[in-house]
């Protein structure tokens, strides 16, 4: 398959990858399927679908206010707060501009914390990562960029996030459109996006370009991509997801090689 041929050829010491159907069946795979690697921001995926497990149990709303004066939970998933990258500091009004930030992913855990009265951690043990069977998947520090996990696990994560079974469709759909339309914003890696389209905790597609999925890629494609040389998309057009782990950091090998292997996944399983 030329899919995997490309991805023996990236720069990389360990790679593994998956690709899986609607239905969760794996249709294709390389690697160590069972090797732990760090996610970086791709543990955004698991905080947003957790806060989103909390939104159906009640524990708060998408409107509750949270992170900076003016903001919700909302917000903090759509990166609209206001809050900068890393630092506790608020550098726009809410829903003025879209400001990527990791921050903001550390108190929307925070806010679901005091909400539940349960640590973070273990509220998303619970509710997500043991329902799924996901038993090599660990939150390590931030809850925007500190997990470490498998292909293996995150492929049921991919299965769940076709084919919910943890959540209502409609959240799920409402979680993949976009949120707070027509804000401009940097997407990190690929530069100023007019606009910079996001849902609620995941990216979404639309017409970005450049972008780290590829030009086949439908622009309902959603999912996220870590500095640590990480990705996981959904195409629902397609009806596929992939999700590809390797031991090298983000950079230009990767802006270029992911989208060709994104095209030669979609050829080969459309």
């Amino acid at each position: 398959m030329r899919s995997v041929k490309l991805i023996e050829q990236w720069p990389v010491d360990h790679a593994a990858m998956a690709v899986i159907d609607a239905d969760g069946t794996v249709l294709s795979d390389y690697g160590d399927q069972h090797r732990v690697f760090p996610l970086a921001s791709v543990t955004k995926l698991l905080t947003a679908y957790t806060t989103l497990i909390a939104i159906e149990e009640g524990v708060f709303e998408l409107d509750s206010p949270a992170g900076p004066d003016g903001a919700t939970v909302r917000d903090l998933l759509a990166h609209t707060s206001g809050l900068a990258f890393n630092q506790h500091k608020v550098v726009a009004e809410p829903r003025t501009r879209r400001l990527y930030s990791s921050t903001g992913f550390e108190q929307l855990a925070d806010a679901l914390t005091e909400a539940a009265g349960i640590e973070f951690a273990r509220y998303q043990q619970e509710a997500l990562l043991t329902p799924l069977s996901m038993t090599a998947t660990e939150l390590k520090g931030s809850p925007g960029a500190d997990a470490e996990s498998t292909v293996d696990d995150l492929t049921r994560f991919a299965a769940e996030l076709q084919r919910p079974t943890l959540l209502d469709a409609s959240t799920m759909a409402e979680a993949t459109t976009v949120a707070h339309p027509g804000l401009n914003g940097v997407l990190p890696g690929f530069g100023h996006q007019k606009p910079n389209d996001w849902g609620l905790g995941f990216e979404i597609r639309d017409d970005k370009s450049p972008h780290w999925t590829g030009s086949a890629s439908s622009p309902r494609t959603f999912g996220h991509f870590g500095q640590s040389g990480t990705f996981l998309w959904v195409d629902p057009d397609a009806g596929l997801a992939c999700v590809a782990l390797t031991d090298r950091d983000f950079g230009p090998w990767a802006a270029e090689a992911w989208p060709e292997f994104t095209d030669a996944v979609l050829t080969e399983h459309r």
